[in-house]
């Protein structure tokens, strides 16, 4: 009998698994969204038995719809969003709703841990990232200062892949990939230190952090409650699992040092690997590789293709359902508008800060430049623009660190979009390399499970079996000057807007 690999993949408002051969050969696949809650304005929440009956479906619906005995799988991993929090109380049940990383709640404290001085001496060294809003640091302060219960009742801090392993084999880690991108953890040394979370007022929390474990360890296997609701076979091995932004990245193949991974979902990630860590008050965040002896370099912000969900739900409800009823994506209506108008026809911006940006303090998103003869199809090219946009401004920074980044390598729901792609590529002038995969997220966690169950020796080993280049997108040279304008505009407009957005405007 053929051997399967689980991955399952959980991003801020949707929920996948997929089945994967161990080639890399998608079996099933199946998804489901779950319901964004924004209780309270800057706060982005959701219910964790809605996230947990989300993990059960689509897990049953992939065991369904490949036709195989759930004894085939060998192993299930979990990926998901980085940050964010999920606690859980010493009976298991949730201590409060879990927090997506898009959460506001908390950016007061992040403008004064910078102002502090020890921040840059003591607290970079260890971390090797910035601190935002939507990290653990800075929401456990939060919940300490204004719900103290909520830190009372909580037995375990968790990532939301580890929550789900947790509902899966009744066991609680934290994994290393994952952790190293919170705030909490010592990089450096892969540890947690009493110091650092003294920095953030957060050393008696401690203990509530439990066990480290590595993407590939062995992390517990299914309950029979579990195998039960899920289809899958009870005692079926469950990995560490691996942070969303390296799952991607792996399953994008980037195992080599000249290539740069863009990831365009809810945040706009952008990355690289490297033996030499790099430490920085300007870099977004250096974290754990599931390559061993790699670090990832990684710019990123809340600002990729969210922008273009919460658009097309303000804006375009109606095609949505219809397009919906003749069994349509109203993406593909976008594509078509934004298609329809010519790059240089347009000098409206957009800026894609819905969500708020850890670079631009108190960025508010808007249109700039609008007139009445601008169309639909016209914002529509802004929203895209601005994203990629916010992208470059990104990749301007890593390629400070790395100069020879020779191609690049795309994930996230832009995939779907020649049209975006292409846009991607002209404002990059680089060639644009597409893996198969449909979901880079499941398959990258699927291969934690494969180095787990010893189908393969290494992640490395992994890539090279399940990584398969669909199709390469080359620049357009006659773009170059075209975009190399606009994103010069944008930029420009950037820094004359920060002081509107600091007066509060």
């Amino acid at each position: 009998m053929e051997n399967y690999l689980l991955g399952i993949d959980n991003g801020g408002t949707v929920t996948k698994a997929a089945l994967y051969t161990l080639t890399g050969k998608e079996a099933a696949i199946a998804s489901r969204k779950t319901k964004m809650m924004m209780p309270k304005p800057f706060r982005t929440e959701r219910d964790l038995d809605e996230l947990w009956k989300a993990n059960v479906e689509v897990i049953r619906e992939v065991i369904e719809k490949s036709r195989i005995d759930a004894g085939q799988i060998s192993g299930v991993s979990v990926t998901g969003h980085g940050n964010g929090l999920y606690l859980i109380r010493k009976d298991g049940k949730p201590a409060y709703n879990g927090i997506i990383s898009t959460d506001q709640r908390a950016k007061t404290y992040i403008d004064e841990w910078y102002r502090n001085p020890r921040f840059e001496t003591e607290v970079l060294p260890k971390t090797m990232q910035s601190v935002w809003a939507g990290q653990p640091v800075a929401l456990l302060a939060w919940l300490r200062d204004h719900e103290p219960e909520v830190i009372e009742q909580t037995d375990d801090i968790l990532m939301v892949k580890d929550f789900l392993r947790f509902k899966l084999t009744g066991e609680t880690h934290l994994e290393l990939t994952d952790v190293s991108g919170t705030s909490l953890l010592n990089v450096r040394e892969r540890c947690f230190d009493k110091d650092l979370l003294a920095f953030f007022g957060l050393e008696d929390m401690i203990s509530k952090l439990p066990p480290l474990r590595q993407s590939t360890d062995i992390c517990g296997y299914v309950t029979e409650e579990a195998a039960q609701l899920t289809g899958l076979k009870a005692g079926t091995p469950v990995a560490g699992g691996v942070f969303d932004i390296a799952a991607s990245a792996v399953a994008s193949g980037l195992v080599e040092e000249n290539k740069l991974c863009i990831v365009a979902g809810t945040w706009s990630i952008n990355e690289y690997i490297t033996k030499m860590p790099v430490i920085d008050k300007h870099l977004f965040m250096t974290s754990i590789y599931c390559l061993d002896d790699y670090w990832l370099i990684t710019e990123a912000s809340p600002t990729s293709a969210s922008n273009l969900e919460w658009f097309i739900d303000r804006f375009m409800i109606k095609e949505k359902i219809v397009a919906e009823s003749q069994g349509q994506s109203v993406y593909e209506l976008c594509n078509e508008l934004v298609a329809s108008v010519s790059s240089e026809e347009s000098d409206l911006l957009f800026f894609p800060f819905l969500f708020g940006s850890n670079t631009v303090s108190n960025a508010n998103a808007c249109f700039i430049g609008m007139n009445s003869w601008h169309q639909r199809g016209h914002l529509l090219q802004a929203v895209y623009e601005g994203i990629v946009f916010s992208h470059m401004y990104h990749i301007e920074r890593l390629v400070k660190y790395r100069k020879k980044l020779e191609a690049a390598r795309i994930a996230g729901g832009v995939a779907k979009s020649d049209v975006w792609l292409q846009m991607f590529a002209d404002c990059l002038q680089m060639p644009l390399e597409i893996v198969e995969a449909k979901e880079q997220g499941t398959l990258g966690t699927a291969m934690c499970a494969g180095v787990m169950t010893g189908c393969y020796e290494s992640i490395k080993k992994a890539a090279d079996k399940m990584v398969k280049i669909d199709r390469i997108i080359k620049p357009n040279k006659e773009k170059a000057p075209i975009y190399r304008r606009k994103y010069e505009h944008y930029k420009a407009a950037l820094k004359k807007m920060e002081n509107v957005w600091k007066a509060g405007g």
